[in-house]
């Protein structure tokens, strides 16, 4: 299974993906998505915008490389793969 995490920014806004790691069944970033949607409702709107393309403040992380396909979310998910959402923050 994929294990999923959420940063903290993200957390108060899915609080069933708050806090944990998160095993999905998934062998692309678009399915582990998917399947975070289907536990937390809203959630792919969050991150995808209404093409399904990535937000651009939003980063995905497999492992320690950043996904390369942010328009179809095809990059590629092992069974042992540590899948990380991140939220980008800005402001002043």
């Amino acid at each position: 299974m994929v294990s999923v995490q959420i940063t903290g920014n993200l957390q108060p806004f899915f609080p069933d993906l708050a806090g944990r790691t998160v095993d999905v069944e998934a062998s692309t970033v678009a399915e582990v998505v998917q399947e975070l949607e289907r536990r937390a409702p809203g959630f792919a709107f969050y991150v995808c915008d209404e093409l399904g393309r990535l937000r651009r403040h939003v980063n995905v992380f497999i492992d320690n490389d950043r996904v390369l396909d942010r328009t179809e979310l095809s990059d590629r998910v092992e069974a042992a793969s540590r899948v990380f959402i991140v939220q980008a923050l800005s402001g002043g």
